[in-house]
């Protein structure tokens, strides 16, 4: 399987949203919400000015995305990693995950968040790519699990 990444720009905002749209749909139709899910295109293109997004590529396919938000001194956020569901499973999200790893050299924590509910983010988030479970919290009506990871 080949995997190419490249940053996003403004003019790939349309296709973020689709992707965004197709593999946050679900969440959106569980929680009657989600911050990945009905984006307008101005917020995307903000979204991708304020957040750097990878589009992940899977023999030339757009199949997802990551997004890390830089937050200084080795700091970041995992904003988004997200796979189109037909090619979830395939590890995709795994080499995508250590791809961005790569691109932040100077990274001494990383944090993010998911709905507690989803056993299979946090299988995936602590199995697979070696977070810690820090807590729990509310955001909105969502109890969201709180992950980091520091070297």
């Amino acid at each position: 399987m080949a995997l190419t990444y490249r940053e996003a720009v403004k003019s790939d905002a349309d296709l973020l949203m689709d992707i965004y749209n197709s593999s946050f749909y679900d969440d959106y139709v569980r929680y009657g919400e989600c911050p990945g899910y009905g984006k307008t295109k101005s917020q995307m293109e903000a979204s991708i000015l304020r957040f750097p997004k990878h589009i992940i590529m899977k023999d030339g396919i757009p199949v997802g995305v990551v997004s890390l938000e830089n937050r200084g001194n080795g700091q970041y956020f995992l904003g988004c990693l997200c796979i189109i569901p037909t090619y979830q499973g395939l590890g995709i999200g795994t080499k995508a995950f250590r791809y961005m790893l790569s691109i932040c050299p100077d990274w001494e924590k990383i944090t993010l968040v998911t709905p507690s509910d989803k056993e299979q983010n946090i299988k995936f988030y602590t199995k697979k790519c070696g977070f810690s479970i820090a807590g729990k919290e509310m955001d909105g009506n969502v109890e969201v699990t709180k992950f980091t990871m520091e070297r």
